[in-house]
Order: C-alpha cells, then structure tokens, then sequence
C-alpha cells in the first residue's frame, strides 16, 4: 500500500497535466511512498495522445493513466481514480497546478498529527503571485443573499477570512477542489464523491459530509502550489449553468427543499432580469424555469453521446 495517491483529471488539457505531474516529481521527498493516477475524462485523440505517450516514455511504475471512455465529470473522474488507488490518503489535484514545495510530505505531517484535520488543502496562488483562496465557507441562503464578505464581518470565527494570507494552521468550511487530501478510510466511509454533480461543488458536499465525521477541513499553508485557475474549465454560459444545477442540487441535498425552492426563486428573477439585458442568459434561465435538474446537466449529454 502507498502512503499517498495522487489523482489527476486529464480533459483535453495534457500540457498542464504533463507539468502538474513533472513538479509532484521535482518537490516531493523521494522518501514519500506516492502514486500518481491520470484519469483521462475522454479527452480528443490527440490530446489523449499526448499524455499517454509522456506515461510510456517515462514508464515509471507509480504513474498510471487510466481512459475513461465518457466524459465522468469532476467527481466522476476521480472515484475512477480513487477506485483504482491503493493508499492510506487521497490527494485530489487540479492538473492546472503547479507545486512550489513538498505539498505531499506537508499535508501528510498535518494530518497525522492531528487526528480531526478531515481535510487538508495548500496555500494557493495565481500565476502572477496573488493569493487564491484555498477556503471558502459552504452555499447556503446567507451566502447567497448576504455574500462571503459581510458574514466574514458578521461572524468571523464560523466564516474565517478566506483572503487572509495565514501563517498557521486555519480551519474552514471547505477546501477548495484545486487540491485537498483526505485519508482514504474517511472518503469511503462517506462513499466519496457524489457523482450526481458533475462540475462544481462536489468538494463542498465532501467536506460537509466528512465533517459529519466530527472531522474538519484545514488550510495548510507551509505547503504552497500555483493553480492556474480556470485554464482546464474555460467559463461560458453552459458552464455557469451547471454551477448554478450544482449548486441547487447541494442546497436541496443538506437543507431541504423549501430552501432550495427559495434559492430557485431567487435565480429565475434574477436571470430572466439578466437576460433581458443579456440575451446569452436566456438559455441559463429556461433551465432554472425548468427546475435546475440534474437532467440539465452536462453529465446527461456526455451520456446521451455513447448511446
């Protein structure tokens, strides 16, 4: 068994992969028993081609690629990697990353250190040196309505300032999906990844479930990394769509329907308004006149494709 599985998703992105994978190389302890699992979501033959020529060319037995005949989605591809793993942690990396230090070894000391870090994520950058925020505080009502700065004025001990640069050890309500590492027995005896959602939000239902626990989610920032943020997801209308069909699906999820149906009112008059003066919204707002189901999401139409 390794200590550490690293789980990267590959969509049509093999460049970034290829980098991730060669920085985990350079900065991490060559004492650290790791694995690194590619999980291919379907890319286009020739970015496919890429990545999987770089694995064969290097041919080392702790880096394995796996294809995935259908695009599986954020949660998707990685329970595909997770399922594959055999280790005592599961690290979830955002391909667009690159690390600065020993993030694995760092995280890895965190947590066996301390018994209630459920999760552990990095300390954050953007590509021109700034700060990006590793925690952020769960979707709710209040989050929507009042906004992440005025609760963090409100109540800052719940809703710890996520663009804070700490020094030490920070607990928060979630750590952001770009990179978070938790122990395989606590991911399973959640059942991991909810698969239902497709893109965005599934490390919010992960921390919340673990947290459940009686385990919580931590900023590390000794370990530092650069996440190009953004560049494997490139924003359009359909992908603000999904955003918003995760999100509600969440909100139903952990608080019930009446405040989903609250959230989902809130949506249709502010898109429709949007979309009066911004035609390319009236596609996002039929979907949430619809209902925002899951039957909207992108998940449906990587399927439809096989069939």
């Amino acid at each position: 068994m390794n200590t550490i599985a690293v789980i990267l998703i590959n969509y049509n992105s093999a460049k970034y992969t290829i980098d991730c994978i060669k920085s985990i190389w350079d900065k991490t302890s060559s004492n650290l028993d790791y694995e690194i699992i590619v999980v291919d979501n379907n890319s286009e033959i020739n970015d496919f081609n890429l990545i999987n020529s770089f694995v064969n060319q290097e041919n080392k037995s702790n880096l394995k690629l796996i294809k995935s005949n259908i695009n599986t989605g954020f949660g998707g591809g990685n329970m595909i990697g997770a399922q594959a793993a055999n280790s005592k942690y599961l690290a979830f990396v955002n391909n667009d990353s690159i690390f600065m230090n020993d993030c694995l070894s760092l995280l890895l000391n965190a947590m066996e250190t301390n018994e209630n870090y459920g999760v552990c994520g990095p300390k954050a950058y953007k590509e021109d040196g700034s700060i990006l925020p590793t925690l952020d505080h769960y979707t709710s009502l209040s989050k929507e309505f009042l906004g992440r700065s005025l609760l963090e004025k409100i109540n800052p001990k719940k809703y710890p300032n996520r663009k804070k640069n700490y020094s030490n050890h920070q607990k928060g309500q979630f750590v952001s999906g770009s990179f978070m590492m938790v122990k395989s027995a606590d991911f399973w005896k959640v059942a991991g990844f909810d698969t239902n959602i497709f893109l965005y939000h599934e490390e919010t239902d992960l921390c919340k479930r673990i947290n459940k626990l009686n385990k919580n989610s931590f900023l590390i920032p000794e370990a530092e990394f650069i996440h190009y943020h953004g560049a494997s997801t490139p924003k359009s209308i359909a992908i603000k769509t999904e955003l918003k069909i995760s999100q509600l699906y969440v909100i139903r999820k952990h608080y019930g329907y009446s405040k989903f149906k609250v959230l989902l009112t809130y949506f249709q008059i502010k898109y429709f308004i949007s979309s009066i003066f911004k035609p390319k919204y009236w596609s996002l707002f039929f979907v949430l006149l619809k209902g925002a189901h899951l039957s909207d999401s992108l998940k449906q139409k990587q399927f439809s494709k096989t069939i």
